[in-house]
């Protein structure tokens, strides 16, 4: 996947990024995560390339601003836009068979004047040509005769199940974690209404107090004088 483009060309977003982060997360063929920043009133585009016969997986979530959510849409390589969400805060959407081409994934913030959002999602392609040059690999070994009678195949069995539970584990590890964030920022926010409003309420109730209380003294308060 090639650098990020932003439909209204800000900054922003891009500082939140590196030459080499963008490299080693957007290359193609390979699974991908990234955490940026949607500045209000804009549309941040990413392009995703896949392979013919595929499966692309994307999950995103937004874990701070106001609101907690974001438009959210997928285009094929041919302009057809085959998903489209409003205003959710979370989604996993997943294209089989996938088309040879970029894909486009939109997050859209444009209904928002003042509020920017933080917005993590994950991209996970599965490729048939890298499932079968991987069976080929495994076929060219061949099948020994003697060798403390094991398998090839169980051996190969067994560690793609190794394998696919690792890339399942790591996966599940990143959405906790963005899980997480988005609580502490809901929790951050939260105590600081909560704060605020507090300390409000008790300026009031003292302003309250005070004022019974000098109203209280001016009704019994006679400055007339008695005349014998």
């Amino acid at each position: 996947m090639p650098a990020p483009r932003s439909a209204a060309r800000t900054p922003a977003a891009l500082l939140w990024l590196s030459a080499a982060a963008v490299s080693a997360a957007f290359s193609p063929g390979t699974d991908s995560e990234l955490t940026f920043v949607l500045p209000a009133g804009h549309t941040e585009c990413f392009f995703q390339s896949a392979a013919r016969n595929g499966t692309l997986e994307v999950e995103y979530q937004v874990i701070a601003g106001a609101g907690m959510d974001v438009d959210f849409s997928v285009i094929s390589p041919h302009g057809v836009q085959l998903i489209s969400e409003f205003r959710r805060s979370d989604g996993v959407h997943m294209v089989e068979p996938t088309e040879e081409g970029d894909y486009q994934l939109c997050f859209d913030n444009s209904f928002s004047r003042f509020s920017e959002k933080m917005v993590f999602f994950e991209v996970i392609l599965e490729n048939a040509a890298n499932d079968a040059g991987a069976d080929d690999e495994w076929a060219g070994l061949g099948e020994p005769e003697n060798l403390l009678e094991y398998k090839l195949e169980d051996i190969r069995e067994s560690m793609d199940s190794v394998h696919r539970h690792l890339e399942r584990s790591r996966q599940m590890q990143t959405v906790l974690r963005a899980f997480e964030a988005r609580d502490r920022n809901l929790l951050e926010d939260n105590l600081w209404r909560v704060s605020f409003w507090s300390c409000t309420t008790l300026v009031v109730m003292l302003a309250v107090a005070v004022t019974q209380v000098y109203t209280v003294r001016r009704l019994f308060d006679d400055k007339r004088r008695i005349r014998s």
